[in-house]
């Protein structure tokens, strides 16, 4: 009986792996194995990295999608940790609301957003407009289509990300704590700084990494708001396996395992820094 219950699980999972290989894994090895093609797609070479790693063009595309990325996980991070204590405050059925039009706002991404921030911010957005009506010019400063305007529609979706991962962070932290440390006369402050903020820095640390690592890997959002105007690392790819003019797939593939090797070093600082947060709590 349990072989027959075996056996109907692994037939169950079948097609879910069989998508896994056949839409993520083989991917994934066609792309290590063209980074490690020549432009003719047939000499083994290690070009393809040492132009990726040396050429003051690709290097900038890798220092700015590094810069904005942890620009706006820093500022959606410090929104987030204020919007979902507020949160935790409020009575259920608002917390309820809230966090599912967070999941919902989380979700709105891509060519939708930059074409909403365009119609509100650009510039004859109507933000633009109606403000430059009251006598304040927003384009003298602030620019949409620059690192400024880049930085404020990621962070428009890192936040929402970063509340639904911080909110139950929340939940650790016992209303009885609060009341000890009040009757032991610590302050408010000296409660958040001994108590709280340890307890919730793992989870702080984790969300981070996660807005980090979705940043970096943005690519429509920045693509329809900025084109190839501002060099980034997302961009650079894009134009280097579908491009309009010269393709290059194989220096492409190169720079998206650079790009992959990136992520996978946050996410492994990441996991660090929380065993040793973990360690200390203990």
């Amino acid at each position: 009986m349990k072989s027959r219950i075996t056996l109907f699980a692994i037939t169950a999972l079948l097609p879910f792996a069989l998508l896994i290989i056949g839409f993520e894994l083989l991917p994934l090895l066609a792309m290590v194995r063209d980074s490690f093609l020549a432009d003719d797609g047939i000499t083994f070479t290690f070009m393809q990295y040492k132009l990726a790693l040396t050429n003051p063009y690709y290097t900038r595309g890798m220092s700015n999608s590094l810069i904005i990325s942890v620009y706006s996980s820093l500022i959606g991070m410090v929104i987030a940790l204020c919007a979902s204590y507020s949160i935790t405050r409020m009575p259920k059925k608002i917390q309820s609301g809230l966090i599912t039009f967070s999941n919902l706002t989380s979700n709105f991404s891509g060519v939708p957003l930059a074409f909403a921030f365009i119609i509100l911010l650009g510039n004859s957005g109507l933000f633009t407009l109606l403000f430059k009506d009251w006598g304040w010019d927003l384009a003298k400063s602030f620019e949409l289509y620059s690192w400024s305007g880049l930085v404020a529609v990621y962070v428009y979706f890192q936040v929402p990300l970063a509340i639904l991962l911080l909110y139950p962070a929340y939940s650790g932290i016992h209303k009885n704590w609060r009341e000890s440390s009040a009757l032991l006369g610590a302050s408010s402050l000296q409660f958040w700084l001994r108590i709280g903020l340890p307890v919730i820095t793992p989870s702080i640390v984790g969300t981070f990494s996660i807005l980090l690592a979705n940043a970096m890997g943005a690519y429509a959002t920045a693509y329809a708001l900025v084109g190839g105007s501002y060099n980034l690392l997302p961009i650079r790819i894009g134009s280097l396996v579908a491009g309009d003019v010269a393709t290059r797939p194989q220096l492409g593939s190169a720079l998206a395992v650079i790009l992959g090797l990136m992520m996978i070093a946050a996410m492994w600082l990441n996991e660090r820094m929380m065993r040793r947060f973990r360690r200390d709590l203990q």
